[in-house]
């Protein structure tokens, strides 16, 4: 999924919050490959109860579930899948999987509770909630049993208040995370001032990217542009 500039490759990410009312972030998880398709499900719950002996029901409203919204994505393992983010194509399955649970799945001891959260993908997705149902699907493995290839199907359940979506609003800000593939001839300053409309913070992507020599990108690469610190240069 791309944003309103085509040339911009939009990553899922997840963000998680401490409290609800969304102003601390403690952390965040980008699917390293982006899921084939979402599903949004709405659900009204209707008394559907009849009298014995009576083919006939006249469902009653009883109240409106909360919106859930089900992604499915590829946790790999082999450095075989095209598009796979570097910073977790060196990284194995275990290790991917732990930074996906400890955004949304781990305790807040501060709060006694899972941390809220943000899912955001491009404009379709901005979706404030918590996590309702986490399945891991493992399905390849190397000759000593370990993990190769994982499938994660996680279920959100909205929190919908004024609060929420004021944040999901605030968090699709021009600060947002991009990725961009560089094609030839492409120049790291260039590509930074596209984004931010500053080409000050190249260093700082150079930094988020591992680039030695930020001046030269092969062609190909796919290059992270994070949030950034306007204070560092």
């Amino acid at each position: 999924m791309a944003d309103n500039n085509s040339k911009v490759l939009s990553k899922l990410i997840i963000h998680s919050f401490e409290k609800n009312d969304f102003k601390k972030e403690t952390g965040s998880f980008t699917t390293p490959i982006n899921p084939e398709t979402f599903t949004k499900t709405s659900h009204i719950e209707l008394e559907k109860s009849r009298g014995h002996g009576q083919p006939n029901t006249n469902p009653k409203y009883i109240s409106t579930a909360p919106e859930e919204l089900k992604i499915e994505f590829v946790l790999d393992g082999t450095k075989t899948m095209e598009g796979y983010v570097k910073k977790y194509n060196d990284m194995d399955v275990h290790k991917q999987l732990k930074e996906f649970t400890d955004c949304v799945y781990q305790y807040e001891g501060k709060i006694h509770r899972p941390r809220f959260l943000i899912v955001r993908w491009g404009s379709e997705v901005r979706f404030p909630c918590l996590l309702s149902h986490l399945d891991v699907n493992y399905s390849l493995f190397k000759p000593n049993g370990d993990p190769l290839r994982v499938k994660v199907t996680a279920t959100f359940v909205k929190y919908e208040t004024d609060v929420a979506a004021a944040a999901a609003k605030r968090i699709s800000s021009p600060d947002l995370t991009h990725y961009q593939v560089a094609k030839q001839g492409d120049r790291l300053d260039l590509m930074t001032f596209n984004i931010y409309n500053d080409s000050n913070f190249f260093l700082q992507v150079a930094r988020a990217n591992d680039l030695t020599t930020p001046r030269k990108i092969k062609p190909g690469t796919e290059i992270y542009f994070p949030p950034i610190n306007k204070n560092e240069e």
